[in-house]
C-alpha cells in the first residue's frame, strides 16, 4: 500500500494540535518544518495546508510509522534499524514541542496552584512530545508476586529498544565526540543525537533548587514505574553519598510531597548505571519497600526525637522519621559516617580492603503526613573469588533470572528483569506442558536447576499453559525475593539479625 505522505503529516499535525503541544496559529509553520525535514517542496493543494484531520492520541505510533517508512523508502534517515528511525521521529516531534523558557514558566505557574499540578502538566507534555513513547512502554510485562516480605512489583522491561546490528557497527566507526558527557547532562535538552546517543530534540528539563544547588528535573524516557523522575546535578560530577545527599532529598519531598525519591549507591556494583553524575529517581509510586512494616523500633542517644526501625525487608534498612529535616538529615549522616567505617569480620563486612572502601548506603526519602521519613538502605561491594560480581550480588544460581546489579529500583521491591524472559517464559511453559528436557536447549538450559525444582513442587503436565505461566511468574517473584536477600548485608535470620543489632549499637 503506497503511503500518501501529505496526509500522514496533516495527521501528525493533527496529533499535535489535539495533545496541545502547539496553538492552530502555528499550523503552517509546523506543516512546513515537516516538509522540511522530508525534502517536500509543499502540499498538493491549498486544502491541505489548513487540514486537521480527525485523530486519536492513540494514533501516534500509525503515523509516525506510515511517515518513517516513507522516510526510509526515500533514503532519508540513514537505515531502517530502530535506532535511524527513533532519531528521525523524535527530529519530527520537536518541531511541535515549544521552546524551554516557556515550558519552565507553564510549569512555575502550575507549580504556584500546586506541586501536583505542576508535575501532571509536566509528565503529559514528556508523553505526548513522544519523549515517553507509549506505545512502547504498555508492551512491558508487570505482575505482582505475593513473598514473606510482602508482594513484589515484577517487570519486564520491553520498552528500551536494542541497537540493531548495523548501527552497533556504524557506532564503533564514529569519532567519541565527549558532548554531552553523558546521557544525564543538561546538554541533553535538544539535542539531536547519533546513532552512539539518544536523539533528545524532544526532551525537556525543569531547573529546581535543592540544599542550594542547581539541579535539573526530568522524566525517564523508559517510565519503570508510574511517573518516573530522574533529578540530577547540573554539573557533571561523580556519584556521591554524602550529608548534602540528605539535604537534596529532604528538599525535593518539601517540594513535590506527592513524589518519593532516592538515590543509587556510589561505589561500584552496588551503584547504580551512571556513577559519574550524582543523579537521584523518583515518582509517583509507593514501592513495595514503602509498604513494608517496622519490625523493631530503637532510639539513638543524642536523637531521642528522632523515630528509628529496622524494617522487614530482605535487604538491611534503617527507617527514620522526624517532622524537622534538619534533624534528620544529621542523623542520617551519623549513620552515614558509623557505616562507612565499620567492620565485622564475623558477618563478613569489611569496611575496606587493601585500600578500597566497601560500605555505602541507598537513601530513600518521602513524606508521611508532615513527617519526613528516610529509608537508609545498608550497602557492600566487597568481592570474593567464588563471587567475582559481587558478594552482597546475586549469587551465580540466581543469574538465569537476574545477573544485573541491584540498584534503587530494585532495591525498593520493583524488579527490573531482562527483556530476554519474555521469549524464555513462553518457551519454558510449552516445555513443562510437554515434559520436554530443556538441558540441551540453548536458550532454557541456563534454566534447568530451577526447573528441576518446580518440577518437585506442580504436576506440570496436569496444567493448562495459563497456569503454568502464572505458577513460573509467581516463582520468579520468589526468585527476586532471594535476589534482595543475597544483596542485604545482613540476612534475614537470627545470625542475620543479631550482626544487625550490634551494627546499631554503635550508633
Amino acid at each position: 500500500m503506497s503511503i500518501c505522505i501529505h496526509h500522514e503529516l496533516n495527521r501528525l499535525a493533527a496529533y499535535g494540535l489535539k495533545a496541545g503541544l502547539f496553538e492552530k496559529e502555528d499550523l503552517a509553520f509546523v506543516k512546513n518544518q515537516f516538509l522540511l525535514l522530508l525534502n517536500l517542496d509543499g502540499f498538493e493543494n491549498d486544502d491541505e495546508v489548513a487540514a486537521v484531520p480527525e485523530v486519536e492520541i492513540s494514533d501516534l505510533e500509525d503515523i509516525l510509522k506510515n511517515i518513517l517508512d516513507y522516510a526510509v523508502s526515500h533514503n532519508l534517515i540513514g537505515g531502517d534499524g530502530t535506532v535511524y528511525r527513533d532519531l528521525f521521529d523524535t527530529r519530527l516531534m520537536s518541531v511541535m514541542v515549544d521552546r524551554p523558557s516557556n515550558i519552565i514558566r507553564k510549569f512555575n505557574e502550575l507549580y504556584a496552584e500546586s506541586p501536583k499540578k505542576a508535575t501532571d502538566f509536566f509528565y503529559k507534555l514528556s508523553q505526548d512530545s513522544d519523549y515517553i513513547r507509549r506505545y512502547r512502554v504498555c508492551k512491558d510485562l508487570k505482575w505482582v508476586s505475593k513473598t514473606q516480605y510482602g508482594d513484589m512489583d515484577i517487570t519486564i522491561n520491553l520498552s528500551k529498544p536494542e541497537k540493531d546490528p548495523k548501527a552497533i557497527a556504524a557506532a564503533k566507526l564514529m569519532k567519541q565526540s565527549g558532548y554531552p558527557k553523558c546521557l544525564l547532562c543538561k546538554e541533553n535538552e535538544g539535542y539531536a543525537g547519533r546513532v552512539n546517543h539518544p536523539a533528545r530534540e524532544n526532551h525537556r528539563i525543569i531547573p529546581i533548587e535543592l540544599a542550594g544547588e542547581k539541579w535539573g528535573f526530568q522524566y525517564s524516557p523508559y517510565v519503570y514505574y508510574n511517573e518516573h523522575c530522574i533529578v540530577f546535578n547540573y554539573e557533571h560530577t561523580p556519584m556521591l553519598i554524602s550529608k548534602k545527599t540528605f539535604q537534596r532529598l529532604l528538599d525535593f519531598v518539601d517540594k513535590f510531597p506527592h513524589y518519593t525519591i532516592g538515590s543509587n549507591a556510589d561505589l561500584p556494583i552496588v551503584g547504580g548505571s551512571i556513577l559519574t553524575h550524582d543523579h537521584f529517581q523518583g515518582g509517583a509510586y509507593e514501592f513495595p519497600m514503602a509498604k513494608a512494616p517496622v519490625e523493631k523500633e530503637f532510639s539513638v542517644k543524642g536523637y531521642e526525637d528522632v523515630k528509628c526501625g529496622i524494617v522487614k525487608w530482605p535487604m538491611s534498612v534503617i527507617r527514620v522519621s522526624s517532622a524537622k529535616k534538619e534533624r534528620l538529615v544529621e542523623f542520617a549522616e551519623h549513620v552515614l559516617e558509623k557505616w562507612r567505617a565499620y567492620t565485622d569480620e564475623n558477618a563478613f563486612i569489611f569496611a575496606e580492603t587493601d585500600g578500597e572502601k566497601h560500605n555505602t548506603l541507598n537513601p530513600i526519602a518521602r513524606r508521611r503526613g508532615s513527617d519526613f521519613e528516610l529509608d537508609l538502605v545498608l550497602r557492600n561491594n566487597i568481592t570474593t573469588k567464588e563471587h567475582p560480581l559481587g558478594f552482597y550480588h546475586p549469587h551465580a544460581e540466581l543469574h538465569h533470572i537476574k545477573k544485573e546489579n541491584i540498584g534503587l529500583i530494585e532495591v525498593m521491591g520493583l524488579a527490573i528483569l531482562p527483556g530476554r524472559l519474555k521469549t524464555e517464559l513462553s518457551e519454558l511453559t510449552a516445555a513443562l506442558k510437554e515434559g520436554r528436557d530443556i538441558s540441551s536447549d540453548e536458550s532454557l538450559a541456563k534454566h534447568s536447576d530451577w526447573v528441576a525444582e518446580l518440577k518437585q513442587k506442580y504436576d506440570f503436565a496436569s496444567l493448562s499453559p495459563d497456569k503454568i505461566d502464572g505458577i513460573l511468574k509467581d516463582e520468579i517473584g520468589h526468585v527476586f525475593s532471594k535476589v534482595l536477600e543475597h544483596a542485604g548485608v545482613y540476612k534475614y535470620t537470627e545470625e542475620g539479625k543479631t550482626a544487625f543489632k550490634k551494627f546499631i549499637e554503635t550508633l
